[in-house]
């Protein structure tokens, strides 16, 4: 790494891929946290020899460059720890992570922890998983609840969390008319299929919702069958941590706040074969089918159609569902968002690639594949956004907040000059809202007015619950302030600045 690399960092400060630390002669305790943080979230750099001035209110002057006394000695001590099973449960290392760098004479050391996959989480110090493994969060490395450490610890299982044996769940648990309803998807879809012939126990246990322990002779519903088909009643007692949730915010009028909603109210088996077939119609019902002919038969199934469900199913496969939360979807008029608890396994702008991931939900993964609602192993996502990119949607939005231990996906149903068109003129109707991204924008450019939009991009894919926010999405949102008349550019694309009419706030500080 090099010097100007290394000041530049300094120079915006402390953040959730940075921590500074005054070493002098050996290593700081406190380096162990950061990097178990870093290493559990999305890795970052620490940086020995650079003191904090806590007092001085500019960022760009709290951090100065003091230098370490013995480069060498702290460099070997490093390593002596970093290999130490009792010190730290892995070491995720390569000998070019940990640099030694020159600055005005003075040095420091430079170590890069990569996020650890998976398989290596929980990441931990002190030979103590529960009261040694920490996340980041902005510029704080933080001591995780137990909680997130019993979902790290189910995440490193490659076979997934929906295997779950649950002792004294047997097939008395399962509602047979949503059973029923699903083996008729699956047999219209596979009317010649072996499967057709099963009763329901074995049909089950060919899909791993049902499963018989040899070692002890124990035979009962895994977490799949419980709470893909399972009696309301059985799934609560069960699964009394989690809720379904839909709601429809379209077409509202007046003071309404929603005009359909399904939750848990007795009228329904609240398992999540019944809620995914019950959303699905109410999401697509409004996207437009176009007319075409395969052969003799109809078929006006779109990739938007497609994008939709995948979306839907995604917010099943991938959702911790033994935390506590809620499995969400929301309806609007230019969007749909899915709310579903957990963190994401890999990294965003990994999932935006299509690179391959196994879904937490493996079982309710492949139940619901078999009847068409899904895509194989990593092309899922791809498949919502070239759906999305057809019809020249804005670019669904992933949004992992850490802090409620859940992910959105918020899927857009209106093109980029729609959305600025439509923001602006309702802007004009009620008050001028804005949304809370571009608050921060406003604040972005009330703090430097020459900033970029890919500066303003960076910096908020590096706050905490916000996502990888894209340069694009900047641009958008630059358009709609500027059509709101809250901001002003002066001055040419490259040499220019923006100037915020303050005069506005006032009636625009309310977060939409």
């Amino acid at each position: 790494m090099d010097k100007n690399t290394i000041i530049e960092a300094i120079r915006k400060g402390e953040r959730i891929s940075l921590e500074c630390k005054l070493a002098q002669s050996e290593v700081p305790s406190s380096v162990w946290s950061s990097y178990s943080a870093f290493a559990n979230t999305y890795g970052g750099m620490i940086l020995l020899g650079v003191n904090e001035d806590m007092t001085e209110p500019d960022i760009a002057k709290r951090f100065t460059v003091t230098g370490v006394n013995n480069a060498r000695k702290i460099r070997v001590d490093f390593w002596n720890l970093v290999n130490d099973r009792e010190k730290v449960s892995v070491n995720l290392l390569n000998e070019s992570d940990v640099e030694t760098v020159d600055i005005d004479g003075k040095t420091i050391i430079a170590i890069r922890v990569p996020r650890a996959d998976t398989s290596s989480r929980p990441v931990y110090i002190n030979n103590n998983m529960m009261r040694g493994t920490y996340r980041r969060n902005d510029e704080g490395d933080y001591r995780c609840q137990e909680e997130v450490v019993k979902m790290m610890v189910r995440d490193a299982f490659s076979e997934g969390n929906d295997r779950l044996f649950l002792e004294h769940y047997s097939m008395d648990d399962i509602d047979i008319p949503t059973l029923v309803a699903y083996r008729n998807h699956f047999s219209n879809r596979y009317p010649e299929h072996v499967f057709n012939k099963m009763d329901h126990k074995e049909f089950l246990r060919q899909f791993g919702a049902y499963t018989l322990k040899r070692e002890t002779g124990e035979e009962g519903l895994t977490m799949a069958g419980l709470l893909m088909f399972g009696k309301g009643l059985s799934v609560r007692e069960r699964f009394d941590n989690l809720r379904l949730d839909y709601i429809d915010k379209s077409h509202l009028v007046g003071d309404q706040r929603y005009s359909d909603r399904l939750t848990y109210d007795g009228t329904w088996e609240n398992n999540l074969y019944n809620f995914v077939t019950y959303v699905l119609p109410r999401l697509t019902k409004e996207l437009p089918r176009p007319f075409q002919m395969e052969g003799s038969e109809r078929n006006d199934d779109t990739p938007q159609h497609k994008a939709v469900r995948e979306a839907m199913t995604n917010a099943v496969i991938h959702a911790d569902l033994m935390l506590d939360g809620v499995l969400k979807v929301e309806k609007y008029d230019n969007k749909f968002v899915f709310t579903n608890p957990g963190l994401l396994k890999i990294p965003i702008e990994q999932i935006y690639s299509g690179y391959e991931t196994r879904a937490r939900n493996q079982r309710i993964q492949n139940l619901f594949r078999m009847i068409g609602l899904g895509e194989n192993l990593g092309s899922g996502f791809p498949l919502i956004l070239s759906a999305c990119n057809e019809k020249h949607w804005l670019k669904p939005e992933l949004i992992e907040q850490p802090e409620l231990m859940q992910v959105k996906l918020v899927l857009h149903i209106v093109s980029e000059e729609d959305a600025v068109k439509r923001q602006a003129n309702v802007g004009k109707d009620v008050g001028k809202e804005l949304t809370e991204r571009q608050l921060v924008i406003i604040d972005l450019i009330d703090k430097d007015p020459y900033i970029s939009a890919q500066k303003m991009s960076e910096k908020m894919s590096e706050m905490p619950g916000k996502g990888i926010v894209a340069t694009r999405t900047v641009e958008r949102d630059l358009a709609v302030l500027k059509e709101l008349g809250v901001l002003t550019r002066i001055g040419g694309r490259k040499d220019g600045h923006w100037e915020i009419n303050k005069e506005q706030l006032p009636s625009l500080y309310r977060v939409r």
